[in-house]
C-alpha cells in the first residue's frame, strides 16, 4: 500500500479506477492495491516513470527525489507500507482504489496534521532513530486513515466489515482470528456469544456471506499459507500446529480451500516477485 502526503504546494493525483483529485497540505492519500497512478503538477502534464527519475539516497530506506523546474514547488512525502497479517490483507482487499483523507474536515483529524508535520521534520533532518520514528508513524497514519474510511464510508457498513462491527458476530470473528488452530464448532461459537445455534448460523451467514464453519476453515488455511510463505516448518509441523492429525489431512484441506497443494504454494511464494504497478510523476 502506498501513501502520499503533500507538505507544501499542491498536485494532482490520478489513480487507475478512481477519480482524479487535488492534494493539498494536510491531505493524506492511500493507494491500497498497488494500482498505477500519476502525480502531476497540472492536468495534461506527461508523467514519467518514478523509478526512472534521478534520486538522492539518504539511507537504505529513504531517498530524496527532485523533479521538474520552473513551476510552483511542491513538497511531498511518499511511502510504501506493508501489512502481512491475514486479517490486514483481507481488509486491504476490500478497500477502494483510492482513499483520500482531508485532515481539516473534522476536529478528530487534527492530530494527523501534527503527525504529518512531525514526519516532514524527521524526513528533513533524519536524526539518530529518525527512520524508526518515521516508519512507526507511517504505520499509524495508514491504520487511522483506514479506520476513518471504515467509520464513514457506506461500503464499509455491510459484508465482512459490517460483521466486524456487530456486537456478537464481531466477537466470534475475533475469536476465530486469535486461535486458528482450534477446531471450532457451531455450538462452541454460538455459546460464546449467548446465541442459539440456529440463530447464530443464520446471522453469521447473513452478515459474512458464508457459514461460520467455512469461514473458520478458510481462516485456518490463510494462517497456513502465511506460515508456508514465511517459515521453513515441515508440512507435518504445520498440520499439528493447526489441529490436524496428519500432513495428508492438512494437505487435502489446504488444496480444497486454496486450490493448490501446500508444497506448490510454498514454491510459488519463493519465486514470486512484486507485480505492483509503479507510480509516475510529472
Amino acid at each position: 500500500m502506498m501513501f502520499h502526503v503533500v507538505t507544501s504546494g499542491e498536485c494532482l493525483l490520478e489513480v487507475d479506477g478512481a477519480e482524479r483529485c487535488v492534494l493539498r497540505p494536510g491531505d493524506l492519500a492511500l493507494v491500497p492495491h498497488g494500482a498505477g497512478h500519476r502525480l502531476m503538477s497540472a492536468a495534461g502534464v506527461t508523467a514519467g516513470k518514478l523509478f526512472d527519475l534521478p534520486r538522492e539516497a539518504v539511507s537504505n530506506r529513504y531517498e530524496i527525489l527532485r523533479h521538474g523546474e520552473g513551476g510552483a514547488p511542491t513538497t511531498m512525502i511518499c511511502a510504501l507500507v506493508r501489512f502481512d497479517h491475514p486479517a490486514a490483507q483481507r481488509l486491504i482487499g476490500l478497500l477502494p482504489a483510492l482513499i483520500r483523507v482531508d485532515t481539516w474536515q473534522s476536529p478528530e483529524m487534527e492530530w494527523i496534521q501534527s503527525t504529518l508535520r512531525f514526519i516532514a521534520a524527521e524526513a528533513q533532518q533524519l536524526n539518530a532513530g529518525g527512520e524508526t520514528v518515521i516508519t512507526r508513524l507511517a504505520d499509524i497514519l495508514v491504520i487511522q486513515a483506514v479506520r476513518a474510511w471504515i467509520a464513514h464510508a457506506p461500503a464499509a457498513q455491510t459484508g465482512w466489515l459490517g460483521a466486524l462491527r456487530d456486537g456478537q458476530i464481531g466477537r466470534v470473528i475475533a475469536m476465530i482470528h486469535r486461535d486458528p488452530s482450534r477446531n471450532w464448532t457451531v455450538a462452541a461459537l454460538a455459546d460464546s456469544v449467548g446465541m442459539s445455534r440456529s440463530a447464530f448460523s443464520a446471522r453469521f451467514t447473513q452478515l459474512v456471506g458464508e457459514s461460520a464453519m467455512r469461514y473458520a476453515v478458510r481462516w485456518k488455511m490463510q494462517a497456513a499459507l502465511t506460515q508456508l510463505q514465511e517459515t521453513d516448518a515441515s508440512l507435518l509441523e504445520l498440520a499439528l500446529r493447526l489441529g490436524y492429525d496428519s500432513d495428508a489431512a492438512f494437505s487435502r484441506a489446504f488444496k480444497r480451500i486454496v486450490g493448490v497443494t501446500p508444497g506448490a504454494a510454498r514454491r510459488h511464494a519463493r519465486v514470486q516477485v512484486d507485480n505492483a504497478t509503479e507510480p509516475s510523476a510529472g
